[in-house]
């Protein structure tokens, strides 16, 4: 696909600033970053951090917030209001354009008797297996290798990317995003000790990812020890994730890579986890709340505020106290020196 300046500027819903270079076609087919981007692609200005880049792009067209002052010698620009959303649409439009939704069921796909699908709407592709009693909506796409265990359901448009699995019973809404070998449904982690040795607790729940949910490679969202562990609509979890049996996360958060959150741990909506943070058992973090990187909850955490540390404190509070800690070598150095004066006045 190609899009031209006038496609870019309606996709974007920004303003032309400066047309392209003259060493193209008025043509772009790709998205690179300012530094690597030709003249046939599509980059964007969105941190301050990259402007001797911007300076110095070959890029074909450049998005751009407003009012920034100089500008590369050649290359179009398109002043929006949001550089990263809109460059987020370029690409949504031209990779659309590259990804071919084959319906069918290919050669070395197993689907079971009673599987419910409409093979001409839905797209399974080779070594996949749907076991029976589930139900696959219409342009569904089951990538190569993934394992839709039985009396699964997965809901309308989603893409269950290559090695992933679902497990018995759990649910998918539509428009959900498996990344490849993400496991939804895997048992939870529960044992009780008897006599010295640890026995099973048998988890006889279910995992419901409501709609437009994406998880990213290789997380694992355990199923309830009975009821319903939920991820709910629109969240985004990253890869290497741990989300454990009975969590229930609300609408719209995102979980960040080699997050872990506890059983039984409850998320409110808008409520962001920063790399390698995450919650005790039976935890509340109320709406938008944002965990920084390594942040832990051990506590109820209220909404609308930023934590910091292990455990997780507001995050004034732990500035302060680092801010304390990095000054304990001079106190030390300065106790030290108070002290060796006393001794020797009591010489």
């Amino acid at each position: 696909m190609h899009l031209t300046l006038d496609d870019l500027v309606s996709l974007t819903g920004g303003r032309l600033v400066r047309s392209q270079n003259a060493e193209n076609e008025g043509l772009f087919s790709g998205v690179a970053s300012l530094d690597e981007a030709g003249v046939d692609e599509v980059s964007f200005l969105g941190n301050e951090k990259y402007y001797q880049d911007f300076l110095s792009t070959t890029a074909g067209v450049v998005l751009i917030p407003p009012g920034v002052p100089e500008q590369p010698a050649s290359a179009a620009l398109i002043e929006v209001e949001n550089p990263s959303l809109a460059f987020g649409a370029v690409v949504k439009k031209l990779m659309t354009s590259h990804r071919k939704f084959e319906s069918g069921i290919q050669a070395g796909a197993h689907v079971a008797e009673g599987v419910q699908l409409d093979a001409a709407k839905v797209s399974v592709k080779t070594g996949a297996v749907i076991e029976a009693g589930a139900s696959i909506g219409d342009g569904t796409e089951i990538g190569a290798g993934v394992v839709v265990c039985a009396d699964a359901v997965i809901g309308e448009n989603c893409i269950l990317y290559a090695n992933s699995t679902v497990r018995e019973r759990c649910v998918l809404g539509n428009n959900v995003v498996l990344q490849p070998g993400a496991v939804i449904g895997s048992d939870g982690y529960g044992y009780t000790l008897v006599d010295g040795r640890h026995e099973t607790i048998d988890q006889v729940g279910i995992v419901v990812l409501e709609d437009d949910v994406e998880i990213g490679a290789n997380s694992t969202i355990d199923r309830a020890r009975f009821g319903k562990t939920v991820i709910g609509e629109g969240t985004k979890v990253d890869n290497l994730v741990q989300i454990a049996h009975n969590v229930r996360i609300g609408k719209h958060c995102l979980v960040v890579a080699q997050c872990g959150l506890a059983g039984s741990t409850q998320v409110g909506d808008y409520v962001t986890f920063a790399a390698q943070s995450g919650t005790a058992g039976h935890v509340k973090v109320h709406d938008q709340a944002i965990l920084t990187a390594r942040a832990v909850a051990f506590k109820d955490l209220e909404g609308d505020a930023v934590y910091m540390g292990m455990p997780a404190r507001p995050i004034k509070e732990e500035q302060k106290k680092m801010a304390l800690q990095s000054r304990l070598p001079k106190l030390v150095a300065q106790v030290k020196e108070l002290q060796r004066r006393l001794d020797a006045l009591g010489e």
